[in-house]
C-alpha cells in the first residue's frame, strides 16, 4: 500500500475507532523513519536506572523521562524542554497520582539523534491530522509531549507493565512502541472503548510496532509478564501528547 494511502488509512481508523495498530513496515512508511536508525539506539534500554516510585512494593521497572515541545507555526520544529517531573492526577492514576515524580532525563545520546526527532515529531503531524479529520477547528499551536523510556523485567519474578491497571493518561493522544522482548510470556495488550465494552486483544512481538491511541476515547493496559524460560524483559518507548500544556499540580 503506497505511504499516502497507508496514511489516510490510519488516520481513518483513529478517527473512526481510537486507536490503530502499525506493523513495524506500516510505522515506518507512515512516518517515513528508517528503523535501522532506531535500532543503533536499542542499547540505552539497558541501563535505564530503577524507578523508585512504585506503590506496589515492586521492583520490575526501570525508566527515563524527558519533555518536548512541538510547535506547527511559522514552522514545525521539535525542542526539549528543562527537566520536569512526570505528574498525573488521581483520577486517572489511581496508583500513582498526584504524586510528583522525578525521573533521570532520557540520553543525549538518544534525543539528538536525526531519527528521534523525525519519530517524535511524526508521531504529533499525525495526530495532528487526526484531530482535523475528527471535526476540531482549527490546528493546534503546539504539542506538549513527554517520552518514556521503559524496560519491564522478570528478574525478581513477575513484571508489570501497567500496575495501574486499565487507564487514560489525562492527555489528548499515546503512542505506545514496542522496542524489544526476550524471554518473556504474556505482556497481552488490551484496548477497550472508554464508554463501552467493545475492544481489542492483542501482544506486540515485533520491535517498532506501534500502538497509536485517542486517550479521551480508549482505555488501555497491558498484562503482566513472566520469565520464559529465564529472566527476560520487555521494553518499550511511550510518547504522550498533549495540546494545552504538561499535566501538573492546581
Amino acid at each position: 500500500m503506497p505511504s499516502i494511502t497507508l496514511q489516510k488509512d490510519v488516520i481513518g481508523r483513529l478517527a473512526d475507532s481510537g486507536y490503530a495498530f502499525l506493523s513495524a513496515s506500516e510505522a515506518a512508511k507512515v512516518l517515513h523513519v528508517d528503523f535501522a536508525q532506531l535500532d543503533a539506539l536499542r542499547g540505552t534500554w539497558s541501563h535505564l536506572p530503577r524507578d523508585v516510585y512504585l506503590r506496589d512494593g515492586g521492583a520490575y521497572r526501570s525508566r527515563r523521562h524527558s519533555c518536548f515541545v512541538q510547535t506547527f507555526s511559522p514552522n514545525a520544529a521539535l525542542s526539549t524542554v528543562p527537566r520536569r517531573p512526570h505528574w498525573q492526577p488521581t483520577s486517572y492514576n489511581a496508583l500513582h497520582g498526584g504524586l510528583e515524580r522525578w525521573f533521570d532525563p532520557i540520553e543525549q545520546e538518544v534525543v539528538t539523534a536525526p531519527v528521534w526527532e523525525k519519530l517524535v515529531a511524526g508521531i504529533g503531524s499525525l495526530f495532528e491530522r487526526v484531530r482535523l479529520a475528527q471535526g476540531s477547528s482549527g490546528h493546534v499551536d503546539k504539542w506538549f509531549i513527554e517520552a518514556h523510556q521503559f524496560r519491564i523485567d522478570t528478574t525478581n519474578g513477575i513484571g508489570r507493565p501497567t500496575p495501574e491497571g486499565a487507564h487514560r493518561d489525562g492527555v489528548d493522544f499515546v503512542a505506545v512502541i514496542l522496542v524489544g522482548r526476550e524471554n518473556v510470556r504474556g505482556g497481552e495488550t488490551h484496548v477497550f472503548d472508554a464508554t463501552g465494552p467493545s475492544g481489542v486483544r492483542f501482544t506486540m512481538q515485533e520491535p517498532w510496532s506501534m500502538l497509536l491511541m485517542d486517550d479521551a476515547r480508549v482505555i488501555h493496559e497491558t498484562t503482566p509478564i513472566q520469565p520464559d524460560p529465564d529472566h527476560g524483559a520487555r521494553d518499550t518507548l511511550v510518547l504522550t501528547y498533549r495540546a494545552h500544556g504538561f499535566q501538573a499540580p492546581e
